[in-house]
């Protein structure tokens, strides 16, 4: 039985801000923060457990919602998160 793991096993962890890291292929959407729905999704995914404040007591400025129903809050640009995700999703892109 092989335990090491291959580069290509291990999940690509994008950074969402003073050294908080997410599993790239997990993020399903970027939003930003101002208008009342999101605000109201944030409110519920506290409600249910489901919010992780990343942003260290800064401003939010991007939502990231993942494939388990978890909210992420950053105090990234939107623009900025999706640049780091977007290459992980091209082909030939960081391996």
């Amino acid at each position: 039985m092989n335990l090491e793991a291959s580069a290509s096993d291990l999940p690509t962890l994008i950074s969402v801000g003073y050294g908080n890291l997410v599993a790239g292929a997990r993020v399903v959407a970027i939003v930003g923060p101002g208008s009342a729905p999101m605000r109201r999704v944030r409110e519920q995914a506290a409600g249910s457990g489901k919010l992780i404040d990343a942003t260290e007591g800064r401003r939010t400025r991007s939502i990231l919602f993942t494939d388990s129903d978890h909210v992420i809050l950053s105090a990234i640009n939107p623009e900025t998160i999706a640049s780091r995700i977007e290459p992980e999703r091209e082909p030939g892109g960081r391996e």
